[in-house]
C-alpha cells in the first residue's frame, strides 16, 4: 500500500513592517525577504511619490497644502505586491518609472507631509495588509508606530549618513555622493521633524545597523527574525 505524504502546516501569516531612512537598504531587503518566504510586499514610499508624480502632472500648487489637501482624494493608486516584480499604476498609467524622477523625489516630502495625504495613503496601505493571505513585508517610514502598529515583527534599517550616500549615488549613476549626503539628511530632517506620522523607530522594533553589512547579510538576518516570529505564532 502507497503511503501519502501529506505536507505540514502552512507558515503562518506574518506582518512585517520594516522603517528605516534612504539608503540604509531596506527597498532590497524588503523584496527579497519577502520572496525567499512567500510574502507579498509593499513599497510604500512608492505610494507618496505616485500621489506626488499625480500632483505635479496635474499642475497643482505644491507650496500651498490646503491646494494639496483638496485633492488627495482623487487619484486612484493601485500597488502590485509581487516582490519579484512590484508595480504601480495611477489611474490606470504605469508610473514605476515616473515617480523615480528628481522633480518629484524632491517634492515628495512636501507633499507627504500633509495630513490628508497621509490619511489616504495610510488607508490604502492598512487595505493592502489586512488582504495579504500569507502575510506582507510593508516598507516605509512610519509603518511600525502609524500604519501597522501591530505589525508582528518591526524592524528600524540605520547606517551612516556616508555608507547610504554611497549606496544612493551608485543607484543614481554618477551621482555626486557629498551632494547626495546632503539631500539625504535633508530628507530625514523633514521625515522626522513633520507633524505628522514622522520617521521615528517603534518602541518595540528591532533595529538592524546596516552601515558594515552587505545587503546579503542583511537580508540574513532579517529573514531570521521574520522565521523565529513565524515559529512562535
Amino acid at each position: 500500500m502507497e503511503t501519502v505524504e501529506t505536507a505540514g502546516p502552512a507558515p503562518a501569516a506574518v506582518i512585517v513592517a520594516i522603517d528605516g531612512p534612504s539608503g540604509t537598504g531596506k527597498s532590497s531587503t524588503s523584496k527579497a525577504v519577502a520572496a525567499q518566504l512567500g510574502l507579498s510586499y509593499l513599497d510604500t514610499g512608492a505610494q507618496y511619490r505616485a500621489i506626488t508624480w499625480w500632483m505635479v502632472h496635474n499642475g497643482i500648487e505644491l507650496s500651498d497644502p490646503t491646494a494639496i489637501a483638496a485633492v488627495a482624494g482623487k487619484p486612484e493608486i493601485i500597488s502590485g505586491t509581487d516582490p519579484l516584480a512590484p508595480t504601480i499604476t495611477v489611474d490606470g498609467t504605469d508610473v514605476a518609472g515616473p515617480i523615480r524622477t528628481t522633480e518629484v523625489t524632491s517634492k515628495v516630502s512636501a507633499v507627504s507631509a500633509v495630513p490628508e495625504v497621509r490619511a489616504r495613503i495610510t488607508e490604502l496601505q492598512r487595505t493592502i495588509a489586512a488582504s495579504a493571505e500569507k502575510g506582507i513585508v510593508v516598507e516605509g517610514r512610519d509603518i511600525g508606530t502609524t500604519v501597522l502598529p501591530d505589525a508582528d515583527l518591526k524592524i528600524f534599517l540605520t547606517a551612516s549618513p556616508e555608507a547610504r550616500a554611497a549606496r544612493r549615488s551608485g543607484e543614481l549613476k554618477g551621482a555626486d555622493v557629498a551632494a547626495t549626503r546632503e539631500a539625504l539628511i535633508k530628507r530625514d530632517t523633514a521625515d522626522s521633524s513633520r507633524k505628522t506620522s514622522p520617521l521615528a523607530k517603534a518602541g518595540d522594533a528591532v533595529e538592524v545597523d546596516t552601515t558594515e553589512l552587505t545587503l546579503q547579510q542583511v537580508i540574513e538576518c532579517v529573514v531570521t527574525l521574520v522565521e523565529e516570529k513565524r515559529a512562535a505564532k
